[in-house]
């Protein structure tokens, strides 16, 4: 009796100090994992048991207690007991971590969609694809290639791959639990679909990305001549502290603001406009909040994303979340399948051609892939690269959508490819060199 009541003591006692160290995080545990639950319940359709075991089994996260009510769509966690937060699904707009404030009855607005399916094949339309056999791929090489992607799973963690060459699918394959019709969350690659609006807009004439920042409170001070240029590579000299393992910039923003867009806004500046490159998730809602400046309704700003991009290219099954006040979280929070991810792919491989229309100049490319003075060649415009090769064993002009947990949209001009890889494992865990080598390897 007495070793059970030591035992017990000394459970309480590891419990009591794990509380006492982690307690200013606890909002942000029970936060991830409230919102992860909903958002893979209500928009991915899985199961919650599925969410608990892989998506949220994380360190600190997996200590969260987490409950759902599927009738009112919404999630709620605890940590022992304590920080309790919610997370509620909006129609059109996703999921969002709410706080006392919160006000469903204000949030009544949600993006119109088109998403009428065309009759072209996949992936310029909704149809089956082509069957496409190129004489100069091995596919049993090939094919070995998406088998090692998937080997060790418990390690690698993938969860679906497509490979595009010449527009055509040659290799698809997903992991138990997942298909074609999964939306996955992208994470980081969200800050591309932003950029590409951006594109758009200047396409039109709407917006240059040389002029400064439309921010008035900066216009007081050396703020002032911060660029949408140098928001777009990370480049504003903004502070900023992009850190997951603890209560930073970042993880506020995410799971304690019901503006995210005001949190890059209000920071100092420590460095001249392109001086220094800081990558900043704050910098991406920023730039959401920006967009929606450029419009003269609310409405307008819900509906331009879909209309001008995602559902221009068919990508029906993307949702973009928005935070509390209705505003796009441009930095992290688009879903979308892999097929899906996969025609955003197809379009910059096109240099923003689509069924005969230019959504975007070529030359918007071209900015997107020039790398970013400061980053040592690895990024561009919110899109990641390969310039100075830290792929040893790919094509310098490989460049990338990127997002946490190893989601990757690859598009390899000179070898006519598109790869979609998604996961819960990232470089180098995942080896994302070693996998695109030997997919290159297999077409002669």
């Amino acid at each position: 009796m007495k070793i059970i009541k030591r035992i017990l003591l000394l459970l309480l006692a590891i419990i009591g100090i794990a509380v006492y160290l982690n307690y200013p995080k606890l909002n942000i545990i029970s936060g991830y994992a409230s919102k992860s639950l909903a958002s893979n319940v209500f928009i991915s359709k899985r199961s919650p048991s599925s969410i608990v075991e892989n998506d949220n089994n994380m360190p600190l996260i997996k200590l969260a207690d987490i409950a759902l009510d599927e009738k009112e769509k919404k999630a709620s966690a605890t940590v022992f007991g304590l920080m309790e937060r919610q997370s509620v699904y909006r129609e059109g707009l996703g999921c969002v971590l709410v706080n006392d404030s919160f006000d469903a009855s204000k949030m009544t607005l949600k993006p119109n969609r088109n998403t009428v399916l065309d009759t072209l094949p996949y992936p310029f339309g909704n149809n089956k694809a082509i069957d496409t056999v190129f004489a100069n791929i091995d596919y049993t090489q090939l094919s070995q290639a998406i088998t090692t992607a998937f080997d060790a799973p418990t390690i690698k963690k993938t969860r679906s791959v497509l490979v595009l060459y010449k527009n055509r699918i040659v290799a698809e394959h997903y992991a138990k639990g997942f298909s074609k019709e999964t939306p996955i969350l992208g994470w980081s690659m969200t800050k591309s679909i932003l950029a590409t609006l951006y594109g758009t807009l200047e396409h039109t004439g709407k917006i240059q990305v040389n002029s400064p920042a439309p921010i008035a409170s900066w216009q007081k001070d050396a703020r002032k001549n911060i660029t949408i240029n140098h928001l777009l590579r990370m480049q504003s000299g903004l502070e900023w502290e992009e850190d997951y393992t603890k209560i930073s910039d970042v993880t506020k923003m995410l799971f304690l603001n019901a503006d995210m867009t005001k949190e890059q806004k209000e920071k100092k500046a420590i460095a001249k406009p392109g001086e220094i490159w800081n990558y900043s998730s704050g910098t991406s809602n920023l730039l959401s909040g920006i967009l929606r400046d450029q419009f003269s309704s609310r409405q307008e700003y819900l509906d331009y994303p879909y209309k001008a991009l995602i559902d221009k290219i068919g990508m029906h099954s993307m949702l973009l979340e928005a935070d509390m006040e209705g505003n796009y979280v441009g930095s992290s929070y688009g879903w979308a399948t892999t097929r899906d991810w996969a025609k955003f792919g197809t379009l910059y491989l096109n240099r923003g051609a689509w069924n005969g229309e230019q959504l975007f100049s070529p030359k918007w490319v071209d900015y997107i892939t020039k790398p970013t003075a400061e980053s040592n060649g690895v990024y561009g415009a919110h899109f990641w690269l390969n310039a100075e090769g830290k792929f040893p064993d790919v094509p310098r002009d490989m460049y990338s959508a990127n997002g946490f947990q190893g989601q990757y949209v690859m598009v390899i001009p000179s070898k006519d490819l598109v790869v979609v890889r998604m996961g819960l494992a990232e470089n180098p865990i995942f080896d994302v060199n070693a996998f695109l080598r030997d997919i290159i390897k297999s077409i002669k």
